[in-house]
């Protein structure tokens, strides 16, 4: 019976076992299945994709050529004509040669006129302010002269082109009925501003002097530039009554015709440092003085692109 029972186990479990012909090709049928199904769903996808109307081609856009290599800005500094006018000292020639005062402006402005530095009081584009001393400390114009106009002090020289151009501005604003001017201070050496300003420290202070006049070695008045005027009729008034008479009025919207531009304006204490001066003039010359009445300026330090100079380094 044992024997019996072995042999039915065994038979029963190889009889539950399908051929192996049979198990080999089962898979393989089912492979072969999957791959007709594969096969019959592509065609049908190929079928689709011939029928489906495809975009017409675009055609490609042309793109402007970019230039790789920039063009270096022309320097007007390695110009003939502006090394002669600058070996001649002839600023005026100089600034025509930059091709005007707008454009002189613009060069300098961009950094682009390192041939014309902005600190020597030998020429009419210096700019000497609280944050920019006169290159050479000691400087004196190579000649002052006296103009036509009623002085009142003993400081009333300036350089020659300046006193000609004040002689004509005053006579211009005499014709144009404004009044008469007249000169309160120009030149003043270094001594005579040591003496100025100490003077003025002793009755307000440093802060009071500071507003009011400049340190030595930062003056305008030392270069031979600037030229304080004042309002003149049978008698002539002082610096700080020039304000609101027909003479500083007409000065104010007329200096500019002449060369001259009022240095220190209302409302530009925060970049010059100084209270409002409309008795300052400053001779920069016809073509700066134009260009700085074309663009709207009131100080030359906006005017040359500078940074304020409300104050003292130290």
């Amino acid at each position: 019976m044992r024997h019996n029972g072995l042999m039915s186990a065994t038979q029963s479990r190889h009889a539950s076992r399908a051929p192996l012909a049979v198990r080999v090709a089962l898979p393989i049928g089912v492979l072969f299945t999957a791959v007709a199904s594969l096969a019959t769903l592509g065609g049908l996808l190929a079928e689709e994709s011939m029928d489906v109307e495809l975009p017409a081609p675009v055609a490609a856009m042309t793109l402007p050529q970019i230039e790789v290599d920039g063009v270096a800005a022309a320097n007007p500094c390695a110009d003939d004509a502006v090394l002669a006018a600058l070996e001649a000292g002839d600023d005026a020639a100089t600034i025509a040669a930059f091709g005007g005062g707008g454009e002189f402006r613009a060069a300098v402005v961009a950094g682009n006129a390192r041939c014309v530095p902005l600190d020597d009081p030998a020429h009419i584009w210096v700019v000497v302010n609280k944050q920019r001393s006169l290159s050479r400390i000691d400087y004196a114009p190579a000649s002052v002269v006296e103009s036509s106009l009623r002085g009142t002090s003993r400081s009333v020289r300036m350089r020659p082109e300046v006193a000609e151009a004040l002689n004509r501005m005053a006579a211009a604003a005499r014709s144009a009925g404004a009044g008469t001017i007249g000169v309160n201070n120009a030149y003043r050496s270094y001594h005579l501003q040591q003496s100025t300003y100490a003077s003025i420290v002793r009755s307000d202070g440093t802060k009071g002097a500071d507003a009011r006049s400049a340190r030595p070695g930062h003056s305008e008045h030392q270069t031979g530039f600037a030229v304080d005027v004042v309002a003149c009729g049978s008698g002539c008034g002082g610096i700080s009554a020039f304000g609101g008479t027909p003479q500083s009025d007409w000065v104010a919207e007329h200096a500019w015709e002449h060369g001259f531009i009022v240095r220190y304006e209302s409302g530009a204490t925060g970049t010059t440092g100084y209270i409002p001066e409309p008795w300052h003039l400053r001779y920069i010359g016809p073509e700066l003085a134009a260009a700085y009445d074309e663009g709207g300026f009131h100080t030359l330090e906006a005017f040359f692109g500078l940074p304020d100079a409300a104050d003292y380094a130290h």
